[in-house]
């Protein structure tokens, strides 16, 4: 019977899918990521890894599982595997696209409306007392009905938050490495280069994937050429922002707000300069933490890892090459 390690408990359904079909070991704590030895040694034995975003499954790793055959990913991203060291050893890698686009473009919009109003921040005023009456200048925050949208990254979920600023009325700009014609006509959204969606926008949401080119996408520069009353919103990967810049044009007020759910580093370190910031929400890292798509999440996952452990393709392969002929 084909050995499996799972780096983090996950729905019971997609659970006693890998059960019926593998020997399971299992890392018991649900919040926190097992060690890289505590990896390096349970890969060992393992012909398949089920295994999460914030475990790096690089080279050492594939090295130490001589055995692995498949690496199925709970996530849609896959930057947290080394694609390349594992397609050279004919291991399959596989993911969960699309399961989570409409989850984390509901996300995307709660991140917007509660940075726009201020509704932490307002919360916290209540809860500590502050509260004696109402003000005409109190809190005041800024509005979402007809303002201009700026998306950056214009794929599954940068779509579906377009989709959503019809309701309010907004006016949509994006910007990406292709243009998207047919979803410009669908959705009425017009292409700018960065400089001028930064410029344009009242609200600038980020849905790129990380790469050399993105990684600190928006930076000091670009958030220079962001209105004042302008709010940045990141549910894709920390690094596309520079947060010690954001941090700053926070703290001095050069834009007005901002909502993020994704960090440079995960958990955000205690010294982190935006926790003492009051106009940031902060999230950790739930823009697909619904009861629903976690759980498919975790059976996607599931069904991939089953599939190539039996020899079959599996729904969700990403480096084909491994399978060419399937």
């Amino acid at each position: 019977m084909s050995k499996v390690y799972i780096t983090r408990p996950l729905a019971e359904e997609a659970m006693a899918m890998v059960r019926a079909a593998a020997e399971v070991r299992v890392w018991p704590e649900p919040e926190a990521p097992p060690p890289r030895e505590v990896i390096l040694q349970e890969v060992q034995e393992a012909d398949g890894l089920l295994c999460l975003l914030t475990d790096q499954i690089d080279a050492a790793v594939m090295e130490a599982g001589k055995k692995l055959r498949v690496i199925s990913n709970c996530a849609v991203g896959y930057d947290n595997i080394d694609v390349a060291a594992a397609t050279a050893r004919r291991i399959l890698v596989c993911n969960t696209p699309g399961v989570l686009t409409e989850t984390t473009a509901d996300l995307a919009w709660a991140l917007i409306m509660a940075a726009a109003r201020r509704i932490p921040e307002a919360d916290r005023y209540l809860r500590a007392g502050r509260w004696r009456s109402w003000s005409p200048q109190l809190l005041l925050g800024q509005d979402v009905w007809g303002a201009t949208l700026g998306i950056i990254g214009l794929g599954r979920i940068g779509q579906a938050v377009a989709r959503r600023a019809k309701g309010f009325e907004m006016r949509v700009l994006y910007t990406d490495v292709t243009r998207h014609t047919q979803a410009e006509q669908a959705l009425g959204a017009a292409f700018v280069p960065l400089p001028e969606l930064l410029r344009q926008s009242d609200f600038v949401s980020v849905h790129t994937p990380l790469t050399a080119e993105t990684h600190h996408l928006i930076g000091a520069a670009e958030l220079a050429m962001m209105k004042p009353s302008a709010v940045l919103v990141n549910t894709s990967r920390g690094p596309v922002v520079d947060e010690r810049a954001l941090a700053e044009a926070l703290g001095e007020g050069r834009i007005f707000s901002a909502g993020l759910d994704v960090f440079e580093e995960e958990p955000l370190p205690k010294e982190s300069p935006l926790l003492v910031l009051e106009r940031v929400v902060l999230l950790p890292h739930v823009g697909s933490a619904s009861v629903a798509t976690r759980t498919r999440m975790a059976r996607m996952a599931a069904e991939n890892l089953v599939a190539g452990l039996a020899g079959r393709r599996p729904p969700y392969l990403v480096n084909t090459e491994v399978l060419p002929s399937c």
